[in-house]
């Protein structure tokens, strides 16, 4: 199934389990079934912005975005963190009110039934969602899929609350379990929003990034004397990586290319997504001796030892030389 494809059953199943909760709060007068029903409003609104946002994502580049719309994926999971911190400070507000002013619940039985049905579905969907979006290296799956998957242990665990509630008829442990969720998913929503930033800004990927930079050094090549400067952006599932590739300054033009596409072909056979590559080719300083085996008869300065590529010195600006 496709990824849009598949973003419209989980807009779908959203629906359907948000009036499934509906009916629950209705029956039960339930400050803790509503908590998990206003998220689920939120559930239904990022379900349609996901939904926009694959449609964009699928778009190709243009002359307005030539490094293509994938962003959209960060912009779109940002406001859906926004919407759950929102929705948990309007569930605080009601449960405050109901332990100040009291609260007359009335058929949990049922209302536990009905509510309890969404956990299973709601898991399912999450786990289903999470996988394609690490097959499809979709943000918008993987978020959603997360944000299923916790909103399934949060509607346990009060689904267990209820039932204490039935069996002991302590109604006010209704409103403090919705305070402990609402409080819950304020904290969850900041952490997507602080993903959503972190993409739209190109913070590093560390483990990325250290995922290339052992590849690189596992498969470097004599001729290869230091990469640096090397940066890492993210389109949607697309990346483009920027570096610096240092080489012997007497390569002809041709000889630095294919050299400069031996390091691409690497990568791209290595990561298993889609790569952009904007490499600058530098030539080698007489400094560069001092790291560089090769037995030339341009070499300035006698060899020292050789500089291990690490995530520092591939993510810094200058030219590596002897430590």
């Amino acid at each position: 199934m496709k990824t849009f494809q598949f973003q419209k059953l989980v807009t779908f199943v959203g629906i359907i389990l948000f009036i499934i909760k509906l009916i629950a709060w209705h029956i039960t007068n339930s400050n803790a079934i509503f908590s998990d029903t206003m998220e689920s409003i939120v559930n239904i609104i990022a379900a349609f912005m996901g939904l926009y946002s694959i449609h964009l994502c699928n778009k190709p580049r243009d002359t307005d975005h030539p490094y293509g719309h994938g962003k959209v994926e960060f912009v779109t999971s940002g406001i859906e963190g926004m919407l759950i911190a929102m929705a948990g400070i309007l569930i605080l507000i009601e449960a405050i009110s109901s332990l100040i002013n009291g609260i007359q619940l009335e058929k949990l039985d049922w209302g536990i039934a009905l509510f309890g049905s969404t956990a299973v579905v709601n898991y399912a969907m999450g786990y289903l969602s999470c996988q394609k979006g690490k097959k499809e290296n979709s943000l918008v799956l993987m978020s959603a899929g997360k944000h299923l998957q916790s909103d399934t242990f949060a509607t346990s665990a009060i689904v267990l609350s209820l039932v204490l509630v039935h069996l002991t008829g302590w109604q006010w442990l209704d409103p403090l379990i919705a305070l402990g969720f609402g409080s819950y998913i304020i904290v969850i929503g900041g952490k997507i929003v602080r993903k959503a930033l972190s993409g739209i800004m190109d913070e590093r990927d560390e483990a990325l990034f250290a995922e290339l930079v052992t590849i690189l050094q596992a498969n470097r090549k004599t001729e290869w004397i230091d990469i640096h400067n090397m940066r890492i952006q993210q389109f949607g599932a697309h990346l483009h990586i920027d570096a610096h590739l240092t080489l012997p300054y007497y390569y002809s033009l041709k000889e630095a290319h294919q050299e400069m596409e031996k390091v691409i072909r690497l990568l791209a056979e290595k990561i298993e997504r889609t790569i952009e590559f904007n490499f600058h080719l530098d030539y080698c300083k007489p400094f560069s001796c001092e790291i560089c085996t090769i037995d030339c008869k341009f070499r300035q300065k006698p060899f020292v030892q050789i500089v291990q590529w690490e995530v520092k010195n591939l993510a810094g600006v200058a030219k590596h030389r002897k430590e």
